[in-house]
């Protein structure tokens, strides 16, 4: 019996408990599992988080299809949660079937788009690009063999952004450094393979890759294993992954989806929806980790030169080129 039988079944128990419910948040995860070490991950964080600090209660539940994510929108929304929160581009689709359906209602996804925002939905969304530039440069001035690598869970313009700035930042710091790419798959089965992250991983340190940037959520753990594995260095990504392999993780860019979970959690009823929500460097949604588990690898140098295109991607000297601006990337090929 999955997860989301098991769901189904209890809807009537839900509903009979409905205005209990009225002000608890639910979430729903993404492909890929809760504890995906990753994109996912983060958002059960920031509900753990919001749930530690204010006593309040929710309700969560991982996907298994991709025909689930309707059904479980709708049992929430008909068993009295809000907002119900969802992590992935996949679900703003399904919520623009749903939204009018229950108005009193309030939805929120993250990563998606729609080109208009119903009145009780919340899209929110971040400056990836701007989060992997800083990476980025940081595996430039790593790297001695003058190659670096990103590997990509499923091909959509959301990972190209992710890498786009990813070879900026890189080439920044290097103008004639070699950034290879490459993504896991085209389904969402991409998100959860470390076995082919392990085959891809390996195909570019083949090719003199001696730091690979994965963005490729569950598939990343192959990725993050195989570079330590063989002695080079890996960017973990959404979460904080450097404890994963102390010494070998060179730093992860950290996509703030806990921080969008708890603040979306906190706004309850009073939530502002009908609108979107972008996150970048200046609203500290994105940004990169050094730790006790990466100070060593990361020089007082490397902080400070990454530092200070930071402060100038803020202030608005220094633009990172984003990949929807027109679907391509001066820095690197698809």
């Amino acid at each position: 019996m999955t997860i989301m039988t098991k769901f189904l079944g209890a809807t009537a128990a839900l509903a009979l408990s409905a205005g209990a419910a009225l002000a608890d948040p639910a979430l729903i995860y993404d492909l890929g599992g809760k504890f995906d070490k990753s994109f996912n991950e983060a958002a059960y964080n920031g509900a753990q988080r919001w749930a530690e600090e204010t006593g309040g209660t929710y309700k969560d539940i991982e996907m298994q299809s991709e025909a689930q994510r309707e059904q479980a929108l709708r049992r929430f929304a008909e068993a009295g949660f809000s907002p119900v929160i969802t992590a992935g581009f996949a679900f703003a689709d399904p919520i623009n079937n749903v939204a009018a359906d229950y108005p009193d209602t309030k939805f929120v996804n993250i990563d998606g788009w729609l080109p208009e925002v119903p009145e009780n939905v919340l899209l929110i969304n971040f400056q990836e690009h701007q989060g992997s530039y800083l990476v980025g440069m940081l595996a430039a001035m790593e790297s001695k063999s003058n190659t670096v690598g990103f590997i990509g869970g499923m091909d959509i313009p959301l990972i190209r952004h992710f890498a786009c700035g990813y070879a900026q930042g890189a080439k920044a710091v290097n103008p004639d450094i070699t950034v290879i790419s490459n993504m896991t798959g085209t389904t969402p089965a991409a998100w959860n393979d470390p076995v082919k992250g392990t085959e891809l991983a390996k195909a570019q340190i083949g090719q003199g890759a001696d730091v690979i940037y994965a963005a490729a959520g569950g598939t990343g753990i192959g990725v993050l294993q195989t570079a330590a594995d063989e002695g080079i260095k890996s960017i973990g990504v959404d979460s904080n992954q450097n404890h994963m392999h102390p010494g070998s993780v060179l730093t992860s860019m950290l996509k703030r989806v806990d921080n969008a979970v708890f603040e979306a959690m906190s706004g309850g009823a009073d939530l502002e929806t009908g609108t979107f929500m972008t996150l970048g460097l200046a609203e500290d949604g994105v940004g990169y980790a050094v730790d006790e588990n990466n100070a060593e690898l990361i020089s007082d140098d490397m902080i400070a030169a990454v530092e200070d295109a930071k402060a100038k991607i803020i202030s608005g000297d220094l633009e990172v080129v984003s990949y929807y601006a027109n679907d391509s990337c001066p820095a690197l090929e698809f």
